[in-house]
């Protein structure tokens, strides 16, 4: 049964919000949360030393392994210390926020994969986006731990860009009238995590009956499922250019949307709106399979 809200937690400075983002998503689902800290392997350092087999005897060598060996386990055991902590922290201060009984896993490997391998129990993943310049001056790069666990579960994905939390007061769907879209709305309509809150459905191209005929579609289709308020909004031009400013207007909002909408040769050639929009979004981002 596909019913645990997954956190996906690693210390780093948004772990709290990420916390607290998974907690009131469980309450809001009455779903078991559970905290997941996955160890990933670091690049070794041992194999740098083969460079200097020419210039230091043999048994030297053997010895500084040995000690970089020793060193790595030593290191290994406090990283498990160290997630073992910071789930147990989770935990209370998941209880603090009213969820009781959290669940606790401490796994090695890829977070992606060890993500995946859960699947067949999971209702929403939570996890937290470290976005990083290359260099000064270059474009911000989409998290790749959050991109590669979006393409690679089945399930939805809340991705929280900031590092505070205050629960959504309204909430906004990235709209196309595609069937990704389509299927957006039909989701946000049956779940329990986003109802009672205020709905604005936009969408992004050229102003046509077309287009308002689904944007008033999608708008009856979650004023039927008890939506009490839901505001629609066409604007003129490219959603990556013309929506990260609206987002910026709510800021008290969680953006909605699907997953890679695009065929996989546009993403090639000029990339996905999933992935710019979750770059430039300064909204937590729930991400719909």
């Amino acid at each position: 049964m596909t019913n645990k809200v997954y956190a996906c937690i690693d210390g780093l400075a948004n772990t709290a919000a990420v916390i607290d983002w998974a907690a009131w998503s469980a309450l809001r689902m009455s779903a078991p949360l559970e905290f997941l800290h996955v160890l990933e392997p670091e690049p070794t350092q041992a194999a740098g030393l083969s460079d200097y087999s020419g210039t230091i005897g043999l048994g030297a060598q053997d010895s500084l392994l040995h000690e970089l060996s020793e060193l790595d386990a030593r290191r290994a055991k406090l990283a498990q210390e160290a997630g073992r902590r910071l789930l147990t922290a989770a935990s209370e201060r998941a209880s603090a926020a009213g969820v009781s009984g959290a669940g606790a896993l401490l796994r090695h490997g890829e977070l992606a994969e060890a993500a995946a391998e859960l699947q067949a129990d999971a209702r929403l993943y939570v996890l937290g986006e470290h976005q990083r310049h290359a260099k000064p001056g270059a474009r911000l790069h989409l998290d790749h731990h959050v991109e590669r666990l979006i393409r690679v579960v089945q399930r939805p994905v809340l991705v929280v860009t900031c590092e505070g939390f205050a629960p959504p007061q309204r909430f906004v769907i990235a709209f196309d009238g595609s069937a990704t879209a389509r299927k957006t709305v039909d989701m946000v309509r049956r779940s329990p995590l986003l109802a009672g809150l205020p709905a604005l459905i936009v969408m992004a191209g050229v102003d046509t009956g077309p287009a308002r005929g689904q944007l008033e579609e999608a708008r009856m289709q979650l004023s039927a499922a008890g939506f009490a308020e839901v505001q629609t909004e066409l604007l003129p031009g490219e959603p990556e250019d013309v929506l990260p400013p609206l987002l910026k207007a709510h800021a008290d909002a969680l953006l909605v949307m699907g997953a890679y909408g695009h065929s996989r040769i546009r993403q090639f050639i000029v990339g996905s709106t999933t992935t710019t929009l979750l770059r430039s979004s300064e909204l937590p981002v729930l991400v719909l399979r």
